[in-house]
Order: C-alpha cells, then structure tokens, then sequence
C-alpha cells in the first residue's frame, strides 16, 4: 500500500475543504509546486492533486499551478477536477500527468471512461465519492441515486487502473477512514482501489493496512499532513512495513 498526499487546488493556492464545501476552506500554502516538492522529498511515491476550481466550473481552472508542480518532482502525479472530455484528457498526459481521474462523468458519460481505457492503457483512474453509499458529482453538489459500488462495477472490466474511493463525510475531517465502506468497495470489484477520506493518525494507517488482501493498493492523505497529525515519512515507513512482512 502507498501512500498518496494530497494537494487541492483553489484559486492557485494548496488548500483543504471540509467535506468537499467550498465555502469552509483552509489555506495552507500560496505554492502548490512548494508542498509538492516538500511531499516528494519525504518519500512520496504519487501526489494527488485536485482542480476544486475545475470541479465546480466543469473545466481545466488551475492548469498553471499543475504545470508548475509537474516541473516540480520526479514522481508522477495524478490530476482529478473538472475533467469531462477526450481533450482534456489528452492535455493533461501530454503535459505529464502519470493518471487522470474521472469523476462525475463516469456517470454522466461512462462510454468516455471506456474509450480513454483503450486509448490510454493504465492511465485512466475513475473518482467515486460517496454520500451514505450514494455516489456524489459536480464537485461532491450533487448526490445521484446511484450506488457507489454499483458504479464501480460498471467498470470492471473496462481497463480502468484504479478507483479512488471517498467517503465524503469523513472528508477533511480527521475523524477516521470509513473502513467498512473501503472493504466492500474492494472486495466487489478487481479492480485496485485507493481510500480517501478521514485519515488523521498513524493509527488510522494501520487500520487501513489490512485491507491490502482485499484490493486496496493506496490511501490518500491531506489535511492530516497539513496540520501535522500525520508524519508522511511515518505513514510510508508503516505501509512499506507492511509489505514486507506480507512478502515473507
């Protein structure tokens, strides 16, 4: 299991949201590229970036301070937000970007994620955020009547690399990942999934570690990184432990 930092963008600037509400911000860095490289030399094998601007416009909003974060580490660098089209897609891998994260049009139009499977091989990774297992879209406004595991079974075998896995409630929030929602997400598709949402502690970590057997490959972490509950040099050294005892 690895362990992704997150960098969400607003306005140009690092930030993070409670529960996905544009309104409840907290500005932790003018410099994006800054934390970016700050994650990177402490190990970080990806970095999750999210376009909050993007999500709620429905297009690319912050492509400067992506490209300077790409021409900022080594390490590759997943791009969520705003995503909609075959274009932005392709102009995002053309700038660098290792995966593109597809959102609310894996509902709206899945024959996108299907055809951006084929054409980009392993490049393609689909966002469910979940409201109470509903799946949420449009920047986490709309919550549909669709069923977040359902929707992640729609894409089995469609080639998609990963599903990033939110629980929206737990968002921001420090109060813990929502493990059993992450185990049934894991254990109804093949398809590798990453947990979001909640993480605060180290604790948090390893109650997420055993999951590893069921599917999930990866956690996302923001806000405990950014006031420093979390030591993301810890976190990696905990996930890569792991490994290795699962190796002998």
């Amino acid at each position: 299991m690895i362990i992704i930092p997150a960098i969400d963008i607003k306005g140009g600037r690092c930030v993070r949201l409670l529960q996905g509400r544009m309104d409840a911000e907290t500005v932790f860095s003018d410099d994006p590229a800054a934390m970016a490289r700050q994650w990177a030399e402490q190990g970080a094998e990806m970095i999750h970036v999210v376009d909050l601007d993007g999500a709620v416009e429905k297009t690319p909003r912050n492509l400067g301070a992506i490209r300077s974060i790409l021409n900022s580490v080594q390490v590759p660098v997943q791009v969520g937000g705003g995503i909609r089209t075959a274009e932005n897609i392709r102009a995002y891998l053309d700038l660098g970007v290792y995966r593109v994260i597809i959102g609310t049009e894996a509902i709206r139009n899945p024959d996108l994620v299907a055809e951006a499977c084929k054409t980009f091989p392993d490049r393609i990774v689909v966002g469910i955020d979940a409201r109470d297992g509903w799946a949420a879209i449009e920047g986490w406004t709309e919550t549909t009547r669709v069923r977040a595991v359902d929707l992640a079974r729609q894409f089995e075998n469609s080639g998609v690399a990963a599903v990033n896995f939110t629980d929206i409630h737990r968002d921001g929030m420090q109060t813990g990942p929502n493990i059993e929602e992450t185990r049934r997400m894991a254990e109804a598709v093949s398809i590798p999934v990453v947990a979001s949402g909640g993480v605060s502690t180290l604790s948090d970590i390893h109650h997420l570690l055993p999951l590893e057997s069921a599917g999930v490959v990866g956690v996302i972490t923001g806000k405990a990184l950014y006031t420093g509950t979390l030591d993301l040099k810890e976190a990696i050294a905990a996930a890569r432990g792991n490994a290795d005892s699962s190796e002998k």
